[in-house]
């Protein structure tokens, strides 16, 4: 479990990166072409925490290592369909 709690706190960085760069867009601290960008990166990071998070509860479930679970490529983790 100890990973996983390293994994949401990774989350919770990332949280609070996203609402950083927001407050930095209306404070116009950065243009909104760099807010953009930088947003982008974030919310694959969060898509891979989140994959990998459900990837290791999935593998605890059913008597498995979640240590076995890996970080998906970002390709991957963006192509899922809701």
């Amino acid at each position: 479990m100890d990973k996983d709690h390293d994994i949401l706190g990774r989350v919770d960085e990332l949280v609070a990166e996203e609402r950083a760069l927001r407050e930095k867009l209306q404070h116009k601290d950065i243009d909104e072409t760099e807010e953009h960008q930088r947003l982008k990166a974030v919310e694959v990071q969060l898509d891979q925490c989140w994959d990998l998070l459900r990837q290791r509860r999935a593998l605890r479930e059913s008597g498995q290592n979640p240590d076995d679970a890996s970080v998906r490529p970002a390709g991957t983790v963006e192509g899922y369909l809701n």
